[in-house]
């Protein structure tokens, strides 16, 4: 990966310590060359190895400001969009070890395993290109109580205020998202997130926005609500209407987790396939919850994608759409269903950070140093995230803005087994040759994963530290004075 790639996007850090913000750029340059490899493993010798650790381990490093130039950085890639989708999902990062655990680290799905949970609020273009990450929260559990029922946990639940509710990182991410969106008033920014967000405090949060667009936002229902002075509920309204088109979509196979009881239909194993769906489209006034306290409904816009007809024995697709976007014309419903789309990046962007970059894996003594090399990591699986979309949307861009000489160089010799061209080949061309490095199949149908170029870029980049070393343009190693 190009040498100025991270250190653009941590200029400015700003550590307290002119020698700390030196360690971040060169711990990011090894990091990030080698992300699926051990720490010790990604830096050069005993020394660096241990300078690594004190870095994560200094009181003067937090997450806060390891993010805050990537999060400028990332704030005016927005700016220059017409329209950002800012996707927000939780995931868990299970770091239970064989003997001591890390210090710090909390119950997950039940006592035996410990780690804690990253909740970003993920930028990213209408095109799904990744653009970054605008906020984030990372929190570890004190307790769970599996000795009681889940009637004896609702109750629990709805006698605590919002804030004391885990639930309230997703307000927390619309009020992020407020802040960008005040920040970038020229760029309709757009809050999306799946059915666990569907609570009444997300849609009843403010998102006026004084200075240019207002926020808006996208949530996917949980289930079937009530509605204001009609008999029937949300679904049955909305299905009661026309289909104002129909379309299909790519459904990706899903195996049952082993960790998840429950087995709703989003849960469920299904099979890949291309599932026909109709689109419906509806206004209402949304109630609060019955077992709350009595608070006003909401007007919002319904969208329901649902296959009609799916394959024996397997669930049908049915997204129920609860938005602040308009529904005038077919255009609208449209934007909204491809906006919503978008949202499965930070899928990706997860299995990137976990499966590429192995956080989990990391093996820190305590919470607050795995906080820190998250937040790192966090910014190297963005930029492969980014770097994958990249050759699919702009495919014609050289590929020197991206790489150094002696790597797209070094990579092109060795995959094409030819010589570098004098002029640079295009990314597309680079990043497809680059996971070819890493078992990618070249045909002109399919296109890299990020796996495959996660591990194609760090073969990259030793091929391009032997090109340095050893190759045409190599300079000659100094004469000794002995």
């Amino acid at each position: 990966m190009a040498s100025n790639g991270f250190a653009m996007e941590f200029e400015g850090v700003d550590l307290n310590d002119k020698r700390l913000n030196k360690r971040l750029l060169r711990t990011a340059e090894s990091l990030g060359q080698s992300c699926a490899t051990s720490i010790p493993a990604a830096t050069d010798g005993r020394a660096e190895m241990e300078a690594v650790y004190r870095f994560f381990d200094n009181p003067k490093v937090t997450p806060e400001r390891i993010m805050a130039p990537h999060r400028r950085a990332t704030v005016e890639r927005i700016g220059r969009c017409d329209v950002a989708i800012l996707a927000q999902d939780t995931t868990e990062l299970d770091v239970t070890r064989p003997s001591q655990q890390v210090e710090g680290a909390g119950p997950l799905t039940h006592d035996s395993r410990r780690g804690s949970y990253y909740h970003p609020l993920m930028a990213f273009d209408r095109g799904g290109l990744a653009l970054g990450t605008v906020w984030s929260k990372h929190w570890a559990r004190e307790s769970i109580h599996t000795d009681r029922t889940v009637s004896e946990k609702r109750k629990d639940t709805r006698s605590k205020p919002i804030e004391e509710k885990e639930s309230f990182r997703w307000v927390e991410g619309v009020r992020a998202g407020l802040k960008v969106a005040r920040e970038c008033p020229q760029t309709q920014c757009i809050v999306v997130s799946d059915s666990e967000s569907d609570i009444y405090e997300v849609l009843a949060e403010p998102r006026e926005n004084e200075s240019g667009h207002d926020l808006e936002i996208i949530v996917r229902a949980k289930g079937d609500r009530n509605i204001m002075d009609e008999e029937e509920k949300l679904l049955a309204r909305v299905r009661s209407t026309s289909c104002l088109y129909r379309t299909t979509v790519d459904v990706s196979k899903r195996k049952a987790s082993m960790k998840v009881k429950e087995r709703r239909s989003r849960t469920r194993s299904r099979e890949a396939r291309i599932a026909e769906v109709e689109v419906r489209a509806v206004d209402a006034m949304i109630k609060s919850p019955r077992n709350g306290p009595r608070r006003p409904s909401l007007p919002y816009n319904i969208v329901l994608i649902e296959e009609t007809a799916p394959p024996e024995g397997q669930d049908p697709i049915q997204w129920m759409l609860i938005t602040s976007l308009p529904i005038d014309s077919i255009d609208d419903v449209e934007h909204i269903v491809s906006c919503y789309s978008v949202r499965w990046q930070i899928e990706i962007y997860f299995r990137t950070l976990k499966s590429g970059c192995r956080v989990q894996e990391r093996y820190f003594q305590t919470m607050p140093r795995l906080a820190n090399c998250l937040a790192l990591y966090s910014v190297i699986a963005w930029k492969i995230l980014y770097l994958c979309r990249l050759g699919q949307m702009c495919p014609e861009l050289p590929c020197d803005i991206v790489f150094t000489a002696s790597e797209w160089k070094a990579v092109y010799t060795v995959a094409k087994k030819s010589s570098a061209p004098r002029t640079p080949p295009t990314i597309n061309e680079m990043i497809r040759l680059i996971a070819s490095l890493g078992g990618y199949v070249i045909r002109n149908r399919t296109r890299p994963g990020t796996q495959t170029l996660w591990i194609g870029l760090q073969r990259a980049y030793d091929l391009a530290r032997a090109w340095d070393t050893f190759g045409p343009e190599a300079k000659p190693p100094p004469k000794s004075t002995n």
